[in-house]
């Protein structure tokens, strides 16, 4: 994670709110980065306002990922760190609060002209530095490049933005290959899966330009996939999370387990953990909840974590040359 400071928190704009909305009892919920602002930031807002203030001190993964319980409990609830997913219609007192980087993208975007190989490049970035794309956009067409920054479906609040488990804006027009400006590796990871396609890092905190390479993903993935294949009996995971919830997925992929003579147990949950699961015994899992678990947590669970397209291999129903990232797709 990047410096903290070089993001904005529209501590005014909460104020604001609160004040305008005459709310009593605010909620804050932070992703695990920024959680270590969370008391500062409380305490500038109770210096300004007369709201009692509760932090959510539960994981949050995504804007999938709403404390609810506390959204039930409090007046208005301050959501840090994602955009309002487009298609989403369970949010009802809660504020987005998106944190834009202040970071300058220019000299990183001019350093990636020496390593950019196609003319069509495709421009690709989390919510926290979306409004830097037409920036980093022109710098690229004043050198000849071609540039590309797509709309996504319908969960996707941003042109050229993406989500760890929806990379529509990247697979919405064709390009050669692709720059992320950003510092982590899952989201360009899931567009060079998604995409096939060569995608290089951009990060602006460090003015750093690296190529990816998942290469060490595609073998922990071979590694799952053939830990799973003599595997009788399957438990598939369902999130009750609001933004999580595929129960019409894991019962489709219990029918088609059925199918191949094989058994499957449905197991539904809130918060997906290797611990959580480590009393199940079954040979092998099937993650329909984040699909960041999966990948994240390799190696950690007591019986192999498939995924939904890795099952179809597992089963024989696709080819492993088929094998596809796991979204959560409008």
């Amino acid at each position: 994670m990047a410096d903290i400071e070089a993001f904005d928190f529209q501590i005014a704009r909460i104020i604001s709110i609160i004040r305008d909305t005459n709310a009593k009892i605010v909620g804050l919920q932070f992703p695990e980065g920024f959680k270590r602002r969370a008391t500062g930031i409380t305490r500038e807002i109770e210096e300004e306002t007369n709201a009692q203030i509760l932090i959510s001190g539960n994981p949050c993964f995504g804007a999938c990922d709403v404390d609810v319980d506390l959204a039930c409990k409090v007046d208005i609830l301050f959501h840090f760190g994602h955009a309002v997913l487009d298609d989403s219609n369970y949010v009802k007192n809660v504020y987005f609060i998106e944190v834009r980087s202040n970071a300058e993208v220019e000299k990183v975007v001019e350093k990636s002209l020496e390593m950019l190989k196609g003319q069509r490049i495709g421009l690709i970035t989390t919510v926290q530095h979306v409004h830097k794309l037409q920036e980093a956009s022109e710098i690229l067409r004043s050198h000849g490049k071609a540039c590309v920054i797509a709309k996504g479906d319908a969960k996707i609040a941003y042109s050229g933005q993406v989500l760890g488990c929806n990379f529509s804006s990247a697979r919405a027009e064709q390009c050669d290959e692709y720059l992320y400006i950003g510092s982590g590796y899952f989201h360009p990871m899931g567009v060079a899966l998604s995409t096939g396609k060569r995608v290089l890092i951009a990060d602006p905190f460090v003015n750093e330009v690296r190529e990816l390479d998942i290469s060490k993903v595609l073998k922990q993935r071979s590694a799952v996939i053939g830990k799973s294949l003599d595997a009788n009996l399957f438990g598939i995971i369902v999130c009750s999370k609001p933004g999580q919830e595929r129960m019409t997925l894991a019962l489709k992929l219990q029918d088609m387990i059925r199918k191949h003579g094989k058994s499957a147990r449905i197991i539904m949950m809130d918060l997906v953990t290797p611990d959580q699961l480590l009393q199940f015994k079954v040979e092998a899992f099937v993650n329909t909840a984040c699909p960041r678990l999966a990948i994240d947590e390799v190696g950690r669970f007591n019986a192999p974590m498939l995924t939904p397209p890795e099952l179809e291999i597992v089963l024989g129903e696709k080819k492993w040359e088929d094998l596809a990232f796991d979204e959560i797709t409008a």
